[in-house]
This record gives C-alpha cells, sequence and structure tokens, in this order.
C-alpha cells in the first residue's frame, strides 16, 4: 500500500442528482464519511453544480471529508464517447466554465432529439419522465433509462440502453461533445489534473486502447483509473501496465451512481505499490504551498 493510501482511503469518481447519480450531494458525503472514505472527488457529467452543496454539507455536519472538486467530461474520440476525468479543478476557470456550458448545450439538444425519436416510436412522455428523473440537473441518457423501465418497455436498465438507447436503436442519438484535447486543455487551464475514466469500458481492443492512451497522453493527459470497485483483477494488472507504459499518474475511482450489490463507495479500492497515484499531484503543491507561506 501507498503511504498516503494507508492513511486515507480516496475514491475519486462518483456522481450526485447534478446529473445521474441518485444521492443528492448531501446524502453523497454523508454516505462516504458512513463508508470510510477520507478524501472524495464529486465528479458529475458536464457540471460542477453539486460541489457547493457537497461543501456545505460537510461543514454544517462538521464531517472528516476532504472533498476534491471535479468533473467527467464526455468527449467524442474516434467515434467513440470517451469520458476525461477533471481532479482538483478551479470550478470558476473561465476556460472551464465556458467549456461546461458549450457541453450542457450539446446535452440538451441531444436530450431533445432522444425524446423526439421516442415520441415518433410512440412513447409518449420521455422528455418529462427524463426531466422528473433529473429534477433539476442535466439530462442524461440513464434518466430516459429510468424513465422506460418506469413505463414498462423494460425492466432493467441494461435492458433499455440495449433495446432503446444503444447505437442503431430507436432513441439512439449520435453525441456531438468536444473533443478530448479540449477537455484537458480547460481542465489544465483550470489547474486541474485530467484523468482518462474507466479505460476498460469502453470496448476497445488492446491495440485500439493503446492507441487511446497515445492520443491522450499526446495531448498531455496526466493519469488514468487503474482500480475500480467492480474489476476484474488481470484488467486492474493490465491497465497498470498501461500506466507505466505511457508515464501516467494512477487514479482510482469506484464510479458511483448509487448503492448496489456491485458498486459501493471506495469498495476494492487499491494501485499497485510501484504507481504513483494522482492525489500526489495536488498533496505535493498543497505541501509546497504551506511550507511557503
Amino acid at each position: 500500500m501507498h503511504p498516503l493510501t494507508s492513511r486515507c482511503r480516496y475514491d475519486l469518481h462518483s456522481h450526485t442528482t447534478a446529473s445521474d447519480g441518485l444521492l443528492t450531494p448531501q446524502q453523497l458525503v454523508l454516505r462516504a464519511v458512513e463508508m470510510g472514505i477520507s478524501t472524495l472527488a464529486i465528479t458529475d457529467h458536464d457540471t460542477t453544480a453539486g460541489l457547493g452543496p457537497a461543501r456545505a454539507a460537510i461543514v454544517e455536519n462538521q464531517l472528516a471529508l476532504t472533498l476534491v472538486d471535479g468533473v467527467e467530461i464526455s468527449t467524442l474520440w474516434e467515434n467513440h464517447e470517451i469520458h476525461i476525468v477533471g481532479l482538483a479543478i478551479d470550478t470558476r476557470h473561465p476556460a472551464l466554465c465556458a467549456l461546461l456550458e458549450e457541453q450542457s448545450e450539446r446535452r440538451i439538444l441531444r436530450a431533445q432529439i432522444i425524446a423526439e425519436r421516442l415520441e415518433k416510436a410512440r412513447i409518449p412522455g420521455a422528455w418529462e419522465g427524463a426531466a422528473r428523473y433529473a429534477n433539476g440537473g442535466a439530462i442524461t441518457r440513464g434518466h430516459f433509462a429510468r424513465f422506460l423501465v418506469e413505463d414498462g418497455r423494460a425492466s432493467t436498465i441494461a435492458g433499455v440502453f440495449k433495446s432503446y438507447l444503444a447505437k442503431g436503436k430507436t432513441g439512439y442519438v449520435p453525441p456531438q461533445w468536444c473533443t478530448i484535447k479540449q477537455a484537458i486543455d480547460a481542465i489544465h487551464h483550470s489547474g486541474g489534473v485530467a484523468v482518462l475514466a474507466h479505460p476498460g469500458r469502453y470496448r476497445l481492443s488492446a491495440k485500439w486502447l493503446k492507441r487511446l492512451l497515445a492520443d491522450f497522453a499526446a495531448a498531455r493527459g496526466d493519469a488514468m483509473e487503474v482500480a475500480q470497485c467492480q474489476q476484474a483483477p488481470h484488467e486492474r494488472s493490465q491497465l497498470a501496465q498501461l500506466a507505466r507504459q505511457y508515464h501516467l499518474l494512477a487514479s482510482q475511482g469506484s464510479d458511483f451512481h448509487q448503492s448496489c450489490p456491485w458498486i459501493e463507495l471506495g469498495r476494492n479500492l487499491r494501485l499497485p505499490d510501484d504507481l504513483t497515484p494522482v492525489w500526489s499531484a495536488w498533496e505535493s503543491s498543497a505541501s509546497v504551498e504551506e511550507r511557503g507561506a
């Protein structure tokens, strides 16, 4: 175990109702403490709206929890949707705010087209249903999926995606996100660290995954997620080797949206000892600032 890991349990990928999570920011930070997390990053999809309420809840409840300001930015690479997590960001930086505003407009337009296509397929009320589940947050495909389960179109979220929202299906709308480089640049301008999220989930061949990592590193990406709670041991070791090969820092995160049998905050999150953890990037900077104060 890394010395820092033995003192602090890190979960650097989680979601709230500000995007497609089921817990409010207040509920999420309380659960993080309950699950023994010491450092939590909230990384909602293309929005930082959950961070203020989360920080206020930490203060109000006097929680022993360090909150890392984060975001998960959707990008498009070689016709694949690739997610880039920004950690330790300045949420007020103009470059980041401008990019997230553009992403929000793209997300709203995509959601409107999804609703229109479902309406034409004789599935009325999809926009209203998804908006109800979003409850003021950004509307995602996950919210449409929950509505479609409620509407009896499938019994599970996975079933909805397979039948309605996957590529080639009635409600599929190709994404029009920013590029990986644009996401990394905005994160860097805001003082943050750019992390390639869940690289094992993109269903890429070994050759294409290496191509993605090469492009990510060439765009000055900083780190990649190596450890997740739902992950085969061989995948973690393979990702660790790729982190070494491309000289990337290593991150860990549950990608928590809701508590379920296979995903929980902090579960099974550990990094190989020889990798440099991503949190060293901002913790070392903080130590330098403290020494210089």
